[in-house]
């Protein structure tokens, strides 16, 4: 009996390795057509990700396929002078499966989406009106961004800090924000870090950032809820 060839254990560790990323990527493939979210009870508790129940079938018309909340503008009457409109699959059920998702961001002159990440997409910000300044930090450091005017985009991968500054001088910048995952979750730096329940000790976030306790104190009480 021969011996099995020396390539074969390659083989195999490379369609493991293919597995992995298949099964690694932000969303999993639809396995039909479209499944449309079922809408939830008053008070039921939301579906494990990534997926949701789906409609029957026959209960699906053409308007669970269409979504207007982004033809207004969101309030940017608050301290960071920006509004997120969102149209991920709690907002636009059709969305289900599909592995997409799509947001409106509108800033005010100086207002700011802040620092914030999306644990399971990338995102492509593309300016409608104005101008941003766009920008994510790599896990080595490094800060990339750029001025996007009108018609242009820009792309921030995965999990990575960003940001979008309307630093314009033409009035309110709009931009739609494009990911690949129907739920991509969101993760604020500063209410993350200051205004977690329970709360994160004052001398670990002192000892992290190398300040006083009472600069602590002073950023929990803008973020506490």
């Amino acid at each position: 009996m021969s011996k099995p060839s020396p390539w074969w254990p390659l083989l195999l560790l490379s369609t493991t390795l293919a597995v992995l990323v298949a099964t690694c990527r932000a969303d999993p493939e639809p396995v039909q057509d479209f499944c449309v979210a079922a809408p939830r009870g008053e008070g039921e508790a939301a579906a494990a990700f990534p997926g949701l129940p789906c409609k029957p079938a026959s209960a699906v018309v053409s308007d669970d396929f269409f979504f207007a909340e982004h033809a207004h503008a969101a309030s940017t009457d608050n301290a960071m002078g920006s509004g997120v409109t969102p149209g991920n699959v709690e907002a636009f059920p059709g969305l289900n499966t599909l592995g997409v998702s799509i947001n409106r961001v509108d800033l005010a002159p100086g207002g700011v989406n802040p620092l914030h990440s999306h644990p399971r997409a990338a995102e492509l910000v593309h300016v409608v009106a104005g101008e941003m300044l766009v920008g994510f930090v790599s896990t080595a450091g490094k800060f990339y961004s750029k001025v996007v005017r009108e018609g242009e985009s820009f792309v921030i991968p995965r999990g990575l800090m960003h940001f979008q500054y309307n630093a314009g001088n033409n009035g309110t910048a709009r931009a739609m924000t494009v990911f690949n995952s129907q739920l991509p979750g969101v993760v604020l730096a500063a209410p993350t870090l200051f205004g977690a329940e329970p709360e994160i000790p004052d001398a670990v976030l002192a000892k992290s950032f190398q300040v006083d306790a009472g600069i602590i104190k002073l950023l929990k009480s803008k973020f506490r809820k």
